[in-house]
Parts: C-alpha cells; sequence; structure tokens
C-alpha cells in the first residue's frame, strides 16, 4: 500500500505502508483530504510577511482518489 501526492504532474509526497501497524498506517479508517493555504507560520512571525504576495490563492482542478477493492 502506498500514498502519492502530486502537484502539477510532480511527486509531492510518497508514503509507504511498511506492516509496522496502526502507529505508522492509520490510513485503514476513514479519513478526509484537507487542502490548506497556510499564510505566515514560524518565518512570518519572525521575519514579517510580505504584504505584496497578497491576496494569494490555491486554485484546485481537481482532486483524485484511487482505491483497491
Amino acid at each position: 500500500q502506498n500514498i502519492t501526492t502530486y502537484v502539477d504532474g510532480q511527486v509531492q509526497l510518497s508514503y509507504d505502508n511498511k506492516g509496522k501497524g496502526r502507529s505508522d498506517w492509520p490510513y485503514d479508517d476513514p479519513f478526509y483530504v484537507i487542502l490548506n493555504l497556510a499564510w505566515g507560520g514560524d518565518w512570518g512571525g519572525a521575519m514579517g510577511v510580505d504584504e505584496s504576495a497578497l491576496p494569494c490563492t490555491m486554485e484546485v482542478d481537481y482532486v483524485r482518489v484511487f482505491q483497491k477493492k
């Protein structure tokens, strides 16, 4: 089993089920995909935020989920 995410056709994250149990692979239970456009964080608090980049948007054409039956 594997979860792989892509952005613009490029792999962003790939996570394999290593067979170590539920604490390492909790995805056998139902879960939701959450898409988040975060702003600021540690860098913004420490160094300030470039206000000229605002407003910003995240455009999502689609989210596709494949599941083996």
